[in-house]
């Protein structure tokens, strides 16, 4: 039987910090959940050492992460089966800051291979679509280039100040992009709203745990914050180092825009899409995780299958669903994982 496209509802695992109105206003929901500020979309992934928080139901019951498995050539193409195994490669999240999230930074794959016995570190990006307040802004990089013993001692006094006043302060608007390469300290600030792709892990290291964390056991995931400030990118990235990972996408009235800073393509895809009345915008067969931003649409597969778009809606589409297409109004985040090409073994 030929997978098809499927809509999902939200899926909000608990977390330690405020947010949620802007994803209950794109869901067209209330705001019921004091801390839901984060929304795990077609996710394969756990909650660092859970054992089912964070992972999608699908409407048949079934973990999404255990239908992939029983068929990974028909969910993600025998080409990413190849390169990635049965995991998906991805975890798509909507993130609402309703309050600065603390400095933490996340292992590479190497790191994470070493220390979690894991095959992906957790490279990720955010594609800002929403903001509130007087000045959003991310805190992406140190100013300059630090020794790691200095960073230790910020962390061992909880020196927030410190922390905060070496990162850069980065102002951002919707259609702003900022790809955070692993390694990379870094922080989101109040006010500000993103699709947010990773790889599929829950690997971050918090160097700010205080008012945030219960100890700081969690900021380190047990390795020690030594162990961990190994896995810190304490280089300097100065106005120049920051345009390779910034993208301004904002005046891109493109039918299809690619989002992300050119390196992210080794980790995931994303692109915007953008149908109206004179144009049906045809997508190749892949793994696939759409947010709808806003308008409506149709998104039919070859196979025959139509389904219905509209703000607020997330669809995970199966490699399966084969050539797709995109008509009417609506403006859709496309998500996928790297081309098999770019991550074979």
């Amino acid at each position: 039987m030929t997978l098809e496209p499927i809509r999902l509802p939200a899926n909000q695992p608990p977390q330690f910090y405020r947010g949620g109105d802007a994803i209950a206003g794109l869901r067209g929901a209330s705001p019921d959940k004091k801390f839901g500020p984060e929304d795990w979309v077609a996710s394969a992934t756990t909650m660092f050492g859970q054992e089912t928080n964070g992972l999608t139901r699908l409407p048949d019951g079934a973990w999404l992460r255990d239908a992939v498995e029983a068929n990974a050539n028909g969910w993600l193409g025998a080409k990413h089966v190849e390169a990635l195994g049965t995991s998906t490669g991805l975890l798509v999240k909507l993130l609402d800051a309703g309050q600065r999230l603390p400095v933490h930074f996340h292992p590479d794959d190497t790191f994470a291979k070493q220390h979690f016995d894991s095959h992906f570190g957790k490279t990720e990006a955010w594609i800002v679509v929403g903001t509130h307040g007087d000045d959003p802004r991310v805190y992406p990089g140190f100013k300059e280039t630090l020794s790691k013993a200095t960073v230790s001692e910020w962390t061992r006094e909880q020196d927030v100040p410190s922390m905060l006043g070496a990162l850069n302060s980065i102002p951002v608007s919707p259609g702003d992009t900022v790809y955070i390469p692993a390694g990379l300290p870094h922080a989101i600030g109040e006010g500000v709203f993103v699709v947010e792709l990773q790889q599929p892990t829950d690997f971050s290291l918090t160097i700010e745990w205080r008012d945030f964390l219960a100890s700081p056991e969690k900021g380190h995931l047990g390795l020690g914050f030594d162990t961990a400030i190994e896995a810190l990118d304490t280089s300097g990235w100065d106005a120049e180092r920051l345009e390779t990972i910034i993208k301004r996408t904002a005046g891109d009235r493109a039918s299809t825009v690619d989002l992300l800073a050119g390196g992210s393509e080794r980790f995931f895809r994303a692109d915007q899409l953008r149908a109206d009345a004179t144009t049906t915008l045809s997508l190749d067969p892949s793994f696939a995780v759409l947010v709808v931003l806003d308008g409506e649409g149709t998104l039919r597969t070859e196979h025959g299958g139509e389904h219905a778009l509209a703000k607020g809606d997330t669809y995970v589409v199966p490699f399966d669903a084969g050539q797709t297409e995109l008509s009417g109004t609506a403006t859709v985040i496309r998500c996928r994982p790297p081309a098999p090409e770019e991550r074979h073994g």
